[in-house]
């Protein structure tokens, strides 16, 4: 049985930084499009950062925390990490991490929810002013 399980979320300064954690288990990961999504009151769940792979060494990231964020995979460990620096306070958020359940032939980035099928519980990230 999949699942993805995050950790780190919390209460941080405007400038400062945060390392969120999603535990995944039940396969492997590295074949597999993964990303971290994120999800106001009120909004619809938006791309933060996606890989078209768990060992791609590439991402791709939204206009809003490129430069700032930074997502990475441990395949030995099958580990998803989104490190957050100068976080600001639009960046509070839910943040999700996220797995498609096919592996990736086409090399294309995933940028919509509904085209992920497995899911953590999310972790709060707030950032104070």
């Amino acid at each position: 049985q999949v699942q993805l399980v995050e950790s780190g979320g919390g209460l941080v300064q405007a400038g400062g930084s945060l390392r969120l954690s999603c535990t995944c288990s039940g396969r492997s990961f590295s074949d597999l499009p993964m990303g971290w999504f994120r999800q106001t009151p009120g909004k619809e769940r938006e791309f933060v950062a996606i890989k078209r792979w768990g060992g791609d060494g590439s991402a791709v990231y939204a206009d809003s925390v490129k430069g700032r964020f930074t997502i990475t995979m441990d395949n030995a460990k099958n580990m998803l990490y989104l490190q957050m620096s100068s976080l600001k306070p639009e960046d509070t958020a839910v943040y999700s991490c996220a797995a498609r359940s096919r592996p990736n032939y086409n090399g294309n980035y995933y940028y919509t929810p509904r085209e992920y099928d497995y899911w953590g519980q999310g972790t709060q990230v707030t950032v104070s002013s």
